[in-house]
């Protein structure tokens, strides 16, 4: 991956550019309060919870962490909750505000989400609980939501300033 970030950084040093430096695992957690021991047919209710953070590291390098929370409940009982934040290094250099915003809530997250799914995977069927795999994120379509409910609500302050 080194060599394919540089080769792209020597193609246009002055251009934009989103590369990868690192994937990992920052912190996971897992909690089954009676263990696999579900009583009755096992169909769960699951939640799902997923939020994106950013650390500028240095000028062009930024840490995202993806954060996926997993919960399952058997009626009125938690069988599980898995919290995964999945992270990542990125060089992010001659991006406007607008493609940064849209790199660490779309792409980003894009690259994150397959080892996340992974590891919250491995933690569930670790546990004892049948295979469970995330279902697809379309993380484009959360971000325009979230650009458009921000813009919905500036436009309601700005309505009720005047």
């Amino acid at each position: 991956m080194e060599n394919e970030t540089a080769a792209a950084a020597n193609q246009n040093p002055t251009g934009p550019m989103l590369a990868v430096q690192s994937v990992y695992l920052k912190d996971c957690s897992y909690e089954a309060p009676k263990g696999p021991r579900i009583e009755g047919n096992w169909s769960p209710q699951i939640s799902l919870d997923i939020n994106t953070s950013t650390n500028v590291v240095a000028p062009d390098m930024h840490e995202v962490v993806l954060t996926v929370t997993v919960g399952a409940k058997q009626g009125e009982v938690t069988a599980f909750l898995v919290e995964v934040k999945q992270a990542g290094m990125f060089v992010m250099r001659g991006l406007n505000q607008d493609d940064l915003r849209r790199a660490i809530g779309t792409v980003c997250p894009n690259v994150l989400f397959p080892y996340a799914r992974v590891a919250v995977s491995q933690l569930v069927t670790q546990g004892g609980f049948p295979n469970f795999v995330l279902p697809p994120v379309d993380f484009d379509q959360l971000f325009a939501r979230g650009v458009a409910q921000a813009q919905a609500q500036a436009a309601q302050q700005a309505g009720q300033a005047n």
